[in-house]
Formats: structure tokens, sequence, C-alpha cells
């Protein structure tokens, strides 16, 4: 049987409009890890790709690129400005995140230009160093620091005033070093400055803990000596002493979460929020989550949306006290 050339037309016509109308945000779905692989944006990319894919969320894995630049910057402003409206596409955050944001390190966009979509845990900053280190422990690292301030050098994922950057200025300040005379070389993520402490040209990387014990097992020759928590983490961190037990009022916890563009829909905004928080009530994604390190902290919506105000006032307030330039 024929049909006439205008009715396959109409059909055809007929059959995109069902497909345009059955392609959802969760349909081909990428996140990007504004950095280089292998540091704590890459490990939040992935967290969500098995979780996601394991809770049948979404019936394809989620491609996760990379875009490295200015921690984050990069990222921020090609979301803003080039593909707002992307419903498919979620960027990963930290809390490092939201200090350059504070210090005006996004250029003309603010934290009220992108849509906040969730939180999906919590990390802790940690004091790293090569396996084959002569610094054991942070009474040694204090000593060498006092001993000598020019042959400890520290290294990080971001410039100064970044998150690492005031990790490691904190600790430097808790061993009686000027966080102004602190040597320090900034990289390109995490995983070029483990790469660079493990080559032996910096002597300390102020990181993050799942980020380290991520990276241990892979098979990084690294040692943390002390996390930034107020207490003792668990599993396999749990004989890793805190900074605050050992003297020094050092902490630092790290929020890990996703962002969307601004032009993005009320309704696709609201299917990935449901999504993000029914899949973070399972047992299997407390599994997933704790498997990378990471503790419970689940928010999304307008509690997100809170959090992120109150942490910009705090961030702000740090970056103040560092005579660092804050952004109003």
């Amino acid at each position: 049987m024929r049909f006439p050339s205008k009715a396959l037309a109409t059909l055809a016509v007929a059959v995109l409009t069902v497909t345009a109308a059955q392609a959802g945000p969760l349909d081909k779905t990428e996140c990007i890890a504004p950095a280089k692989p292998g540091g704590g944006f890459d490990l939040t990319c992935k967290l969500a790709q098995s979780a996601l894919l394991n809770g049948k969320y979404i019936s394809d894995p989620m491609r996760v690129s990379y875009m490295p630049g200015g921690i984050g910057a990069v990222a921020y402003n090609a979301i803003v400005a080039q593909r707002p409206d992307e419903n498919n596409t979620i960027v990963a955050f930290s809390g490092g995140s939201l200090l350059n944001l504070a210090q005006g390190k996004f250029g003309r966009y603010n934290e009220n230009d992108v849509r906040w979509l969730a939180a999906i845990g919590t990390d802790y900053g940690a004091v790293v160093v090569a396996e084959s280190s002569p610094l054991k422990t942070i009474a040694d690292l204090v000593a060498a620091i006092k001993a000598d301030p020019g042959k400890v050098v520290f290294g990080a994922g971001g410039s100064v005033g970044s998150q690492d950057w005031m990790k490691a200025a904190l600790t430097a300040r808790a061993a009686g070093l000027d966080p102004k005379s602190m040597r320090f070389v900034a990289f390109e993520g995490g995983g070029e400055a483990i790469t660079a402490l493990q080559g032996g040209h910096v002597q300390v990387y102020s990181g993050d803990a799942s980020e380290a014990e991520e990276q241990m097992k892979a098979g990084a020759k690294i040692r943390v000596l002390a996390v930034l928590a107020d207490k003792r983490l668990e599993g396999t961190m749990a004989n890793t002493p805190t900074m605050k037990e050992l003297g020094y009022d050092v902490q630092w916890p790290i929020i890990r979460g996703f962002y969307m563009g601004p032009k993005v829909s009320d309704a696709d905004y609201k299917v990935w929020q449901s999504t993000f928080a029914k899949m973070m009530a399972t047992p299997e994604y407390d599994k997933l989550r704790s498997e990378r390190s990471l503790f419970k902290f689940a928010l999304t919506g307008k509690e997100l949306d809170a959090f992120i105000a109150e942490r910009m006032t705090t961030y702000r307030a740090l970056a103040k006290d560092f005579g660092l330039k804050v952004a109003q």
C-alpha cells in the first residue's frame, strides 16, 4: 500500500513531534566536572552517574565531561552565558566554588545566576604528604615550618584565595606561619596536585579526605597526616587524627553538589530535584556515597538555596579576614 507524499510528510512530522515530546531532562544526561579528571569534582559527577543509573532513574549512562579553568569559573560562565537552558546538564560544585564566588573569581556572575540543584554529601579537608615524606605527623610539619618555612611548599588545586589555599593557609597559621609568607603552588585540580606531591615538587597537599582516599585506592603513594573535621572520620580514615584533637582549631567541611543553568524550566528543574531527593533517601545511595568517603548531607530546593546564602555570608567574612578581595 502506497501513501501519498503529503501523508508521509505529515506522518514524519508527527513522529518527530512525539519523539521530541518524549525527550525529557533525564534523557542523554551530562555531568560537567569543572576540572581535569581525578579530583573532587570528578568524584562528585561519578557518584551521580552511578547512583542515577543503578537506581534506574536514567536509562543510559550519564556522560561525564571535563571543563577545567579557574577552578570552576570557566564552567560557571559557560553554563550561565552559553548553555543556560540545557535541561539535561548538571554541573558539580563544592564549597570551594562558593568561596571563589564570594571573592568575585567567577567574573560578573554571582551565586544568584544559576539554579542550585542538590547537595549530595559532605567531605572534609585533609593534610596530605607523599608516602616517602619525612613528615610523619602534624608535629613534624609544624617543626619543619618553624625551622625553615621556605623549605615547606604547599600545593593544592586552586590559586590564592581558593578553598584548598584556604585550608593550607589555616594549617600554616595554626603552625605559626603568616599565610602571606607561605610558599604555595597552584594546580588545576586535585589530580595534578597529588601527582606533583608524589614527584616531590611540593611537600604538602591541602586536599580533601575522600579525594585522598580514592587516590590511595587507585595506587597513589600518599599519606594523610590529619583531617579538618570536628571528630574522627569512619572507615579507613578512623585512625587518622583530626587537627582539632592535635590542638589546632582548624576545621573545613566541604559540601558537594550540583547546579543547573538559569533558564532551565521550572518543570524540568522539578524533575531533577525530585529525582535527587528520592535517590538520596535510599539505602543504596547511602552505600554508594559512603564508598566514596562522603558523609550524609542531602539538601534540595529552597533548603539548599538558604544554605547557599548562609555559606556565602560566611565565606565573604572569611575572605575579608585573610585580606582577600570580597565580591558584594
